[in-house]
């Protein structure tokens, strides 16, 4: 389920504030630095750092 546009828009990855591009059920940080992935779970991000995948 994609997230509303200007959700994206204002979120921002936690860890380094970079903006987030939604990617199938995650939210991937834009930053090459950081990569971070964020889940979606039923339509809501999680955007805990504990919670997110590291880049491969």
């Amino acid at each position: 389920m994609p997230l509303e546009a200007g959700l994206l828009e204002i979120l921002a990855c936690p860890a380094c504030h970079a903006p987030l591009e939604e990617q199938d059920t995650e939210l991937i940080c834009t930053s090459a630095d950081c990569g971070l992935a964020y889940p979606v779970r039923d339509g809501i991000p999680v955007l805990l750092v504990d919670e997110a995948r590291r880049p491969a």
